[in-house]
């Protein structure tokens, strides 16, 4: 053997492997996308579910902010007419063709059965003030419980979605990690490039699901004692309304 030549003969397939290695090496994508474009069909299923129930509950969420705000600040507003000393009947007359908040409404119905029983011939008082003031406290309780089922709606979706997002989220990450269990048995290769990807996939999917749940759990909670609050105010209202119109039930039977 040459002494010259032997050290060449050796480093030059040494240079062409690593060469070789170098360039056929394809490091795994661990953006976001890369990571979802990667996982496997149940991880995938997992995510989109998530992401569409983070942005249905999003949706719900600044829709509900939103309308209630408004109906409080048209509470403000009537309940500044009303309280303002001008007739009842006045009030009703402008607002009955477009009562377009909750508080408007219990007291257009509550009008309305009124307006409906005075109109009538007289038949013995005792009977007719009983019998109208107890249909006036129904149809005001008939519609607060309409507005209020309408202020409700949706909240128990958020309720779901915060207390299951992070269990299917899980699923998607015990899934993910049963993946990678298989590709180490399969490729007999402990390696940690070998199974970071799939972790890596798994993981997303539990970060996602705290994603969807944290932020309905929040809202919901908020929203429910938003409406907690409002459901108070109707009542109040329906209960003092409720009463002067028993005084004008006296006075009419007296």
């Amino acid at each position: 053997m040459n002494p010259e030549t032997a050290p060449g003969a050796l480093t030059a397939p040494v240079g062409d492997i690593a060469a070789t290695g170098l360039g056929g090496a394809h490091a795994p994508d661990m953006s976001i996308l890369g990571l979802f474009m990667q996982a496997d069909w149940v991880v995938k299923t997992v995510v989109i579910l998530l992401l569409l129930a983070s942005f249905w509950s999003w949706a719900i969420i600044i829709d509900k902010l939103r309308r209630l705000r408004r109906v409080q600040a048209q509470a403000d507003q009537f309940e500044e007419a009303f309280w303002s000393g001008n007739s009842i009947d006045d009030l009703y007359d402008r607002i009955n063709g477009r009562p377009d908040h909750p508080l408007a409404l219990v007291f257009v119905a509550a009008m309305r059965e009124w307006r409906r029983a005075t109109d009538r011939l007289a038949v013995p008082g005792a009977v007719v003030a009983a019998g109208l003031q107890e249909r006036i406290a129904k149809v005001m309780r008939v519609a607060l419980n309409r507005e209020l089922d309408g202020l409700e709606r949706y909240l128990g979706f958020l309720a779901t979605v915060g207390s299951t997002a992070p269990f299917v989220g899980l699923f998607g990450t015990v899934w993910g990690i049963m993946n990678s269990f298989s590709s180490i048995a399969v490729s007999k290769n402990t390696s940690l490039a070998v199974v970071a990807p799939g972790i890596a996939e798994a993981l997303f999917a539990t970060a996602l699901g705290l994603v969807a749940a944290i932020p309905a759990v929040i809202a919901y909670n908020k929203l429910s004692s938003d409406v907690g609050r409002f459901q108070g105010r109707l009542e109040g209202f329906a209960d003092e309304f409720s009463a002067i119109l028993s005084r004008q039930i006296d006075e009419r039977r007296s």
